[in-house]
């Protein structure tokens, strides 16, 4: 079987002049693609060489290839391919792009079953891939109540008191997504705040960075909170000056709560996938690796896959203490089908900056005693090192999120470790949001290559308020982009979601501008940190699919990839920086198929 998609027996269908049409040797040099000549034919996707099997033999013998199933023409593509960059048609045929050029071009794949569209001149980009979400976590918060843009104190309570009216008794206030900086104090909000509006419901609400959630004092009741209980290693109760819990629960102590809540059944799961598939749809999003799901999600997927409902491709990265989950079944990183794969893990090193839980070398400005916590995971370091050496070991996909400098330096120290211990291949380690570098581990990073899984919509949100934090050295420093590029490091795209908005246009509008929400920096907060509009397009796109090991099956509008595309409203590459956060997505294409928006049928 094999032999028979080599590129030699596809060469042998060209014909004995070894010419081809122009178009169709698009699509060859896709195949011809490769690590280096002698590898090239093993390094194939079978979908891919059949395809252009069928495309090759079929110009050799009829002189005319396949008909696309789909024309998208008069288009203004970036196709994110270095070698060919732009283009203004893109044919497409058994969900995979055959061929890339002008509109003139592509009228030869025309058939009189080819679905034409216009572009209209618009914008056509490879499908956003969030390289970080908490997708069916955020298809939940969809429904549940909303806090992030709660400007007051008053706001907040209101909406909570409101929420526990259409619930009925008992049911569990959820979601949230707060921010105690957009209010005037800057206060952590108490139980206090609402036990008054929600005396028959428990509520446990999240601080948007998802590092520290808020408990009422039925919810603490349920879960036996008082005075005397103890903190846990890798997590803080936070208390008042007589020593009670003030309803503030940060990191591994939010545990002692969500252990009450009950688990959502598989139909809920489901639900929530397909509300937070056709929100990313409607916003660009066409891949999303998935990060700390639980094992239900990955079944709700599951089944969506089977069902052929998918609307993104999704990676999955489980917790990482249970490695051996996956290594036992001999599950390896990138492990699965073009709609859903595992094979990674996701593991915590310490916490955030917004909940002063982020792990520094220095304590900080405005919480001298402190310099952060590590996380439950990393207590002790030579648990997290082992386990950590074993998915490794089992060929896992390590993915550990690291914020403070200390936190991200002592991670990669791990990875060193690793590397002498398992001997070295091509692993792709990703550290998760990597705010907060060490000048000495720019380079530390790019010599191991680690990439940088980097949520830009964080610098704009943060840096309202960051300095203040951590002062004005580390800050320069913070959300590095530029200082990574320069070194050398890999970076890949994405939100966060739901602690940041899914939308890829404020993730891109975040990267190039690093203008605070505030208004305070319109020039930039940090500015020579900020990076290109083709480069933050890449990084989104093609950045984030080599952190999940499919550079060679999208990320690119290249011929032989899959046909995920997305149709801009304006050209992100010539509109003014502080414009891109308005451009909308007005059709999304995924495997050939329109799942948002596009002319009629």
């Amino acid at each position: 079987m094999g032999k028979s998609f080599s590129m030699f027996s596809v060469a042998n269908c060209i014909g004995e002049n070894g010419k081809l049409p122009s178009l169709v040797q698009l699509s060859r040099s896709y195949l011809l693609r490769g690590r280096d000549t002698a590898c090239c034919v093993s390094t194939i996707p079978m979908g891919i060489a059949m395809l252009m099997l069928a495309v090759l033999c079929g110009t050799a013998f009829a002189q005319e290839h396949p008909a696309a199933d789909m024309i998208v023409t008069n288009a203004n593509v970036w196709t994110v391919d270095r070698n060919h960059p732009k283009a203004e048609a893109v044919a497409i045929l058994n969900q995979r792009i055959v061929a890339v050029g002008t509109s003139v071009e592509m009228d030869a794949w025309r058939g009189p079953r080819t679905r034409i569209i216009d572009a209209g001149g618009k914008l056509l980009l490879p499908g956003f891939n969030d390289a970080h979400v908490h997708f069916v976590s955020g298809g939940f918060q969809l429904d549940q109540v909303q806090l992030s843009d709660a400007k007051t104190h008053e706001e907040f309570v209101r909406r909570i008191a409101a929420q526990a009216k259409r619930l009925k008794k008992g049911e569990w206030i959820l979601g949230g997504e707060w921010d105690e900086q957009n209010w005037s104090p800057a206060e952590l909000p108490t139980h206090e705040w609402i036990d008054a509006v929600t005396p028959d419901n428990p509520v446990f609400v999240e601080r948007h960075d998802g590092h520290e959630s808020l408990a009422n004092a039925v919810a603490m009741k349920l879960a036996s909170v008082t005075a005397e209980s103890k903190s846990p290693a890798g997590g803080e109760i936070v208390r008042d000056s007589q020593g009670n819990p003030t309803g503030i629960f940060k990191d591994a102590a939010q545990t002692l709560i969500g252990k009450m809540i009950p688990e959502p059944t598989p139909a809920a799961r489901i639900k929530a996938a397909k509300r937070a598939l056709e929100y990313a749809a409607s916003l660009g999003v066409t891949s999303l690796q998935d990060m700390v799901p639980a094992y239900g999600d990955i079944e709700a997927y599951s089944v969506l896959a089977e069902r052929g409902e998918l609307t993104a491709r999704i990676y999955a990265a489980p917790i990482e203490t249970h490695w051996r989950d996956q290594a036992r079944i001999g599950l390896r990183h990138a492990f699965g089908s073009d709609f859903l794969r595992v094979g990674a893990v996701k593991g915590f090193a310490d916490g955030s900056l917004g909940s002063t839980t982020a792990y520094f070398f220095q304590p900080y400005v405005d919480a001298p005693n402190s310099r952060g916590l590590l996380s439950e995971e990393m207590q002790p370091i030579s648990g997290m090192r082992e386990r950590l050496t074993g998915a490794d070991r089992a060929g896992l996909q390590l993915c550990i999120h690291a914020i403070g400098d200390q936190a991200i330096s002592t991670v990669l120290d791990i990875f060193q470790e690793i590397q002498r211990a398992n001997g070295g291949r091509d692993r792709r380690w990703r550290i998760e949001h990597a705010q907060h570098m060490a000048p000495k581990d720019f380079q530390r990073l790019a010599n191991l290559r680690v990439i940088a899984s980097v949520q830009p919509y964080h610098a704009i949100d943060d840096g309202q308020w960051a300095e203040r934090r951590i002062g004005p050295i580390r800050a320069k420093t913070t959300y590095a982009f530029r200082t990574f590029l320069d070194n050398g490091v890999r970076l890949a795209f994405g939100t966060d979601w739901t602690v940041a908005p899914l939308n890829p246009m404020l993730g891109l509008y975040a990267a190039v501008t690093r203008a605070t929400l505030d208004g305070k920096h319109p020039n930039g907060w940090v500015p020579e940190q900020k990076i290109k509009i083709e480069e933050a397009i890449e990084a989104y796109t093609m950045g984030s699919a080599y952190a999940e090991f499919q550079e060679r099956e999208k990320g690119s509008i290249t011929p032989g990839k899959l046909a995920d595309l997305v149709l801009v409203s304006d050209d992100l590459l010539k509109i003014e920086s502080r414009a891109i956060r308005d451009a909308k997505v007005e059709m999304t294409m995924v495997d050939g198929k329109i799942v948002y928006g596009g002319p009629p049928q």
